[in-house]
């Protein structure tokens, strides 16, 4: 009887987990896939744009941009809402959004209509990404198999990024760029149809009250001045004031925003969860490995393209060692973090992706770098991701009590977002410098020699256009000089994962186990 009795007292305490919870796992999966790739999917669809649309060079920055700080602008609100709206209802608008924007696109016969479907894709994604992780903390109630979900969802973060010019280059080269974006329509509607079956709503218990439109406006000007800020530190430099006076917009709007959220009881965002040594460890595993990932997918690929001479599907197609490795080893995570301590997990995947990143710098020092050693390279540095994204990830949202997960996913993402470009502006102006540093003086006109100075595509170009062995010479010169230069930020892109590494170890508790249910 005792037995009995202490059966029925734990099962009362078990939380009940949703039928169709796998069936959930694969539609959000399908969400973020879509989502996720087509924030690389425009890298090889670009030249083929531009070549139809003739758009001018600020039109060409903004169809770039736009998609990425619209997306990071509205993570926080979107986040807010989805707790006071509906999770199920957000998500399903924002592929209501997503399918609107790719159809503008398909037709667009102007730049402008690109530039606004972009902004509307990124709206819709800001409505999409943070509901994925918060129903999937609804649904999987089980700490072992939120686990697992939260895996598959790293791995399908990372490897659609990834796959994205790989899927995009396929697409391009029959059916033009418009293909693009006509991918997304019937994947969406598939994920809306089986979503309004089988996803269950849910809102959080703190979000009653009035809505905080004075934190709305504070958050998504000054998160879009952050972002802003960081991509144009990346393009123009450290000279430009234009960027600093953005990155002190944001900082300032930011600022007043946090203060004002510690100071509502339903606030839009709870800061707070910071205070947590977990949660915050976990961001900071998740941003400072971003930094040095998106800026080295960024540079690996130029040197792919113009270093090796690779077509942009070529290029893809040779970063598939990095999102191959990144699966296996998120799938591999949550074994391992029943198994051993989360701080050792963490820590250890940490300084396998800072290993990865150092390994082009330590070949170069011995041998000619060619591909097999980059290859080798994205394998070891997708492992490292998969392992720490997903464990940060788990930990992360673990950390977070289910009313306030909106918010935790709302940090997760717009660490994701802001760590990859801030990498590509401050690594990838590194790497620009010592390019510019390591080419030797050219005999060309003042007009060449600036472009050849400019960046390595620029330098491509001018080759081609000057043609025979002296373009060919040229163009060997500045690849030279690219490869020597990218290896360094590699380097320091290692640096940041070792900090990271070193954070976990020492702030993250040593009993700390988010794979056990409490």
């Amino acid at each position: 009887m005792r037995t009995v009795r202490t059966s029925e007292r734990n099962l009362m305490h078990t939380p009940a987990q949703a039928p169709h919870r796998w069936i959930v796992l694969a539609i959000l999966s399908g969400s973020l896939l879509l989502i996720s790739m087509d924030t690389t999917i425009l890298n090889v669809a670009f030249p083929s744009l531009v070549g139809d649309l003739q758009p001018g060079a600020v039109q060409q920055l903004w169809i770039i941009d736009v998609y990425a700080l619209a997306l990071s602008g509205l993570l926080v609100t979107a986040g807010a809402l989805g707790d006071r709206w509906g999770r199920k209802r957000l998500l399903v608008a924002g592929f209501g959004i997503f399918s609107l924007a790719s159809l503008i696109a398909v037709f667009s016969t102007e730049a402008w209509h690109v530039i606004a479907a972009r902004a509307l894709l990124g709206i819709g994604g800001a409505a999409i990404m943070p509901s994925t992780v918060s129903i999937l903390r609804t649904v999987f109630t089980d700490a072992r198999e939120r686990a697992f979900a939260l895996a598959v969802w790293a791995a399908v973060f990372g490897g659609g990024m990834a796959f994205g010019p790989v899927v995009g280059g396929l697409l391009v080269q029959d059916y033009g760029w418009h293909s693009a974006f006509l991918l997304n329509l019937p994947v969406a509607a598939v994920i809306v149809a089986a979503g309004l079956r089988y996803l269950p709503e849910s809102r959080s218990p703190r979000s009653s009250g009035r809505w905080d439109w004075w934190g709305v406006g504070q958050s998504v000007v000054g998160m879009l001045a952050l972002a802003g800020g960081i991509k144009q530190l990346g393009k123009s430099g450290i000279a430009d004031p234009l960027p600093w006076a953005l990155l002190l917009t944001a900082v300032a709007l930011l600022s007043v925003f946090v203060r004002r959220q510690l100071r509502l009881d339903n606030p839009l965002l709870q800061v707070r969860l910071f205070a947590k040594p977990a949660f915050s460890v976990a961001a900071t595993a998740i941003f400072l490995p971003m930094v040095g990932m998106g800026a080295i997918l960024f540079l690996v690929t130029q040197w792919f393209q113009y270093g090796e001479g690779y077509t942009p599907l070529e290029a893809g197609v040779r970063l598939l060692p990095a999102p191959l490795a990144l699966i296996a080893a998120s799938m591999a995570a949550p074994t391992l973090m029943h198994r051993f301590a989360i701080r050792h997990v963490l820590g250890a995947g940490l300084v396998v992706l800072a290993a990865g990143m150092a390994l082009p710098w330590t070949f170069q020092q011995f041998t000619d770098l060619g591909y097999p050693a980059f290859a080798g390279a994205l394998t070891v540095m997708g492992l490292g991701a998969g392992l720490a994204t997903t464990v940060a990830s788990v930990t992360l949202v673990s950390a977070a009590p289910a009313a306030e997960v909106s918010s935790a996913a709302a940090i997760e993402e717009t660490c994701y977002e802001l760590g990859s470009a801030m990498g590509v502006a401050v690594l990838g102006s590194t790497a620009a410098a010592l390019y510019r540093g390591n080419l030797p003086a050219l005999e060309l006109d003042g007009p060449s020699a600036a472009a050849v100075q400019g960046s390595v595509g620029e330098a491509a170009h001018t080759a081609e256009r000057i043609g025979g062995a002296v373009g060919q010479a040229l163009l060997d010169t500045a690849s030279h000089a690219y490869t020597l230069a990218i290896t360094p930020a590699f380097l320091l892109a290692a640096v940041l994962a070792v900090a990271a590494a070193a954070t976990t170890w020492t702030l993250i508790p040593r009993d700390l186990q988010p794979t056990e249910n409490h």
